[in-house]
């Protein structure tokens, strides 16, 4: 007749159990480890980044001489090179920028004399509320499309949502942002064609304090609910042109993980224990799906950074893509290369706080 040992005693013979949790300080350690390790690795990456912005700029020759060359005697482009410091060793010139950038100094524009962290404060806050209804319209138009196309498989509308995934990816932005200005601004007349507000909604928020340069902020504040409207309309259609191209992404993100997450293990055993197919759908599969979007999310802010250069562009919306662009034109170099320095500091920045999401919903990630 043979026994069973207690559990007891199996367990106090000594023999490790082959799989144990991880306890609670260990689970915190190991995230603070991770986050201290990638929050250490932003000032490589923003040393590479900077480096390779300044001295890709330096190849094209000194900025003064690019900005001004042909329109100033050579003795005057010669003075200004000596007051700038740009006579200087290219090292120098180098080891100074740095410096400069750890103070919060960005250089100032060879052709308006303006400097360049005014420019990121003004119309850096102009990128950014283009930038946030621009993820706004992605997130509203993309998961939702997504999640129908996964739940309606290889349907039609499955197969007409992937195509305007691919579409809304694939279509240039300036000539989005052209079609829309032509059908809802120029034919049917419901929106503004451009600008960021009317001008006299400018005038007055100009007043405004504390003024954040942020106008859908500036508005609120200002306390007249018309000009609030004013700004939301003129921001609709620059935010449809560059909120579709990141759309495109987080749908097919969306359906495909959705579909992976459904055939799994665990959502096979929740349905074999009678659970709906709603719940199954919506608390389990969905919730998982959408761990890649926050992931790709990060990666796409430099998508949406790079498409503002041409939405605000179109639509005059006074932005960094809106001075880059000009600034690119006038080839004033020094001020190229303080925004694109910030655009790349910016993308690092983000680029840490998307792994800290993500290590908070995912706790494989730092194992």
């Amino acid at each position: 007749m043979s026994t069973t040992a207690p559990v007891s005693e199996v367990e106090d013979s000594g023999t490790e159990k082959p799989s144990q949790q991880v306890s609670a300080p260990s689970r915190y350690g190991a995230l603070a480890r991770y986050l201290g390790i990638r929050f250490l690795l932003i000032i490589p990456t923003a040393w590479i980044l900077v480096t390779v912005v300044f001295f890709l700029m330096r190849v094209i020759g000194d900025p003064i001489t690019a900005a001004l060359g042909g329109r100033l005697p050579a003795e005057q482009i010669a003075q200004r090179k000596a007051e700038a410091g740009y006579d200087r060793p290219i090292l120098t010139q180098y080891w100074e920028y740095l410096r400069g950038l750890l103070t919060g100094d960005f250089g100032t524009s060879a052709t308006d004399n303006r400097e360049i962290a005014d420019v990121l404060l003004v119309n850096g806050a102009a990128t950014l509320e283009l930038a946030f209804w621009a993820l706004l319209v992605a997130f509203t138009v993309g998961v939702p499309l997504g999640f129908f196309a996964a739940t309606h498989r290889d349907r039609f509308g499955d197969a007409s949502l992937r195509i305007f995934a691919i579409l809304a990816y694939a279509a240039p932005v300036f000539f989005v942002g052209m079609l829309l200005k032509l059908l809802f601004a120029v034919k049917l007349g419901w929106l503004p064609v451009a600008g960021r507000a009317s001008t006299n909604v400018e005038l007055a928020l100009q007043n405004v304090s504390p003024k954040t340069n942020i106008l859908i902020i500036d508005s609120i504040l200002y306390g007249e609910p018309a000009y609030t409207g004013d700004v939301l309309k003129h921001a609709v259609l620059p935010a449809v042109a560059l909120g579709l191209l990141t759309a495109g992404v987080f749908l097919r993100l969306v359906r495909v993980n959705l579909l992976q997450t459904l055939q799994s293990g665990y959502v096979e055993a929740a349905r074999a224990r009678g659970v709906s197919s709603r719940t199954v759908t919506l608390r389990h599969a969905f919730r998982n799906a959408m761990i890649p979007i926050v992931t790709v999310m990060g990666l796409q802010i430099a998508t949406l950074l790079g498409g503002a250069v041409l939405t605000e562009t179109t639509f005059e919306w006074k932005g960094l893509g809106y001075e880059l662009a000009h600034y690119l034109s006038a080839r004033d170099f020094v001020a190229v290369q303080g925004i694109v320095t910030f655009l790349a500091l910016v993308v690092a920045v983000v680029s840490f706080v998307t792994d800290a999401i993500v290590a908070l919903i995912d706790p494989r990630v730092r194992f």
